[in-house]
């Protein structure tokens, strides 16, 4: 939960920077652009999930 809270702290800030500096976010702006990273980052948990539970050697 630690990473969690510092992660979005550190989102905040660089969102705030960012608006400062007159840039556009770093971020998708739109809900399925933050939806496509989380099916990224699930994706990524899949991979794993399958690879130990159907290829590891017994």
């Amino acid at each position: 939960m630690y990473e969690v809270l510092l992660a979005l702290l550190a989102g905040f800030i660089v969102g705030v920077l960012f608006s400062a500096i007159k840039l556009p976010i770093p971020a998708p702006p739109v809900l399925s652009g933050v939806m496509g990273i989380v099916g990224v980052y699930l994706g990524a948990i899949a991979y794993r999930w399958i690879i130990e539970h159907f290829f590891t050697s017994l």
